[in-house]
């Protein structure tokens, strides 16, 4: 371990531009409140923009009291050659999204996309009809872990006899989602089975329904705290699949461990818990807001609920 004042860590964050990433990065300062030997935190905001936080990265590689950096990188290619560079001055830990180079001590990250993808596409095929229509609904294109969802879902769609009829892109934003399944409703005369590639706008989706006068098909969402809810009181057939905020602590962990001159795995694989019917009201937690997500593994951190914007 570098120096006797402590374990000082740093943290090049792509941004905190979705409520996925701002649970998570609570969740980081929560851990890191746990642990004593930690004396300093610096978490520099790359908001979205690789520039920034390629220049961020180098920052953080060159200054003498970081002992160790973790990165969640903006995209995958583009900030390759900068946590290649930093690899080269201090130990670096990658964590949810990735880049092209092993160089990293671990790089932690869940089951993946794959799991995601599939989890809830064999969950349509297993309840609608066949020959149903499915609306697939996808965030935006060009993201590592969303297009892998896609492609799972296609794969087990291919093979169904369901009838995918449109994929559409809602850049997740809740009116543009409610357009597109209004349109595909009218459109197609009705639609059998909503499939999600996240869960932030399934809420919308919903509401969609409910405004057109139909009943809510079969639907895929996340463990967000407002689908979950809606979920509950709406009786909806529906499942999570989750990608989980808990894996925003394993990097202080990891870090931790490597300063100790620990082994760690190369890649560090987290679980990836699906919400289902059976296990709704173990995920719902009473008094979160609308934008908390159900798998942050928080409720044994300091702050819990209040940090998190709960009541009780």
């Amino acid at each position: 371990k570098k120096g006797s004042g402590g374990t000082h860590l740093c943290f090049s964050n792509a941004g905190v531009f979705n409520p996925w990433r701002q649970v998570g990065l609570k969740n980081m300062k929560a851990e890191v409140k746990l642990h004593k030997e930690i004396t300093g935190f610096t978490v520099l905001d790359a908001q979205g923009k690789d520039d920034k936080q390629i220049s961020d990265i180098q920052e953080l590689a060159g200054n003498k009291s970081c002992d160790a950096l973790i990165v969640s990188p903006n995209t995958t290619a583009t900030l390759t050659p900068a946590v290649k560079e930093a690899c080269g001055k201090l130990p670096v830990i990658v964590f949810d999204r990735g880049v092209e180079t092993d160089c990293a001590v671990t790089f932690i990250n869940p089951i993946g996309g794959y799991g995601y993808g599939t989890v809830a596409a064999d969950f349509l095929v297993d309840k609608v009809k066949p020959k149903g229509k499915i609306l697939a609904l996808r965030i935006s294109p060009g993201v590592d872990v969303l297009e892998t969802r896609w492609s799972a879902a296609k794969l087990a769609f291919d093979k169904s006899r369901l009838d995918v009829v449109d994929v559409k892109f809602t850049d997740g934003d809740p009116a543009k989602t409610k357009s597109i399944v209004a349109d595909a409703i009218s459109r197609h005369g009705s639609v059998d089975g909503v499939w999600m590639d996240s869960g932030a706008t399934s809420v919308a989706a919903v509401e969609a329904f409910e405004d057109a006068g139909v009943d809510v098909p079969p639907i895929t969402g996340e463990d967000q705290q407002d689908f979950l809810q809606a979920w509950k009181d709406k009786k909806l057939t529906a499942i999570a699949p989750t990608y989980p905020t808990f894996q925003w602590r394993t990097p202080v962990i990891a870090a931790l461990r490597v300063l100790d001159g620990e082994q760690v795995p190369k890649e560090w694989k987290l679980p990836q818990p699906t919400v289902t019917q059976d296990n709704l009201d173990e995920y719902l937690q009473e008094g979160m807001p609308p934008l908390h997500y159900a798998m942050c593994g928080c409720q044994d951190l300091p702050g819990y609920p209040k940090d998190w914007g709960g009541k009780k």
